[in-house]
């Protein structure tokens, strides 16, 4: 049923926001150099790894690791890279992951390949037999702003009270805490 709802709701999204698909990647392509998508190694079901398409807000030359991890992300933006990711416009691409099913709407959001701390808490909770999200449970609790254990913890107990009621929750808060920028911090 799950996956049912993630290839319903992508088709949808990807039909309605077929204009802003454009027009971010336009915006990108016209105010810095290097491709407008940038595919990240990810963590996903199973801790197999996938790519997961953005929309590129960071200088090609970005190292790859968490934004918190570097020293001064604000250097590494590009001109419209703060506007894509504070309105969460540099996620649309990821619907591509969830029509190929390597990603669902609602789940833990993929690790980046080298956020072993991540990774193995989430290994350890058992949160790694899930698809990771678009959004989460985590997300509408805090997104940036928590700390890795809190976020572990918050995904496993999505895990345990996965439901489609709890997604379609999950959904709605999520377009909120999008609307009003709610814990985003780059």
């Amino acid at each position: 049923m799950k996956r049912f709802f993630d290839l319903f709701l992508a088709l949808i999204a990807t039909i309605m926001l077929a204009l802003p698909l454009l027009l971010t990647a336009l915006c990108v392509k016209l105010t810095s150099r290097g491709p407008v998508v940038y595919w990240s190694n990810r963590v996903g079901r199973d801790n197999v790894i996938f790519k997961m398409p953005k929309f590129r807000s960071m200088k090609i030359d970005t190292p790859a690791v968490a934004t918190h991890l570097l020293t001064n992300p604000d250097q590494y933006l590009t001109p419209i890279g703060s506007f894509i990711r504070k309105s969460s416009l540099d996620e649309l691409p990821q619907l591509w992951s969830i029509l190929t099913g390597n990603m669902s709407f609602v789940g833990p959001r993929p690790a980046l390949f080298n956020q072993h701390d991540l990774i193995d808490l989430r290994t350890e909770k058992q949160v790694h037999t899930i698809a990771p999200g678009l959004t989460g449970w985590a997300q509408v609790n805090g997104r940036d702003e928590l700390p890795i254990p809190v976020k572990v913890e918050l995904d496993a107990y999505y895990l345990q009270h996965q439901s489609l009621w709890l997604d379609i929750r999950i959904l709605w808060m999520t377009f909120f805490k999008v609307v009003r920028r709610d814990g985003i911090t780059h």
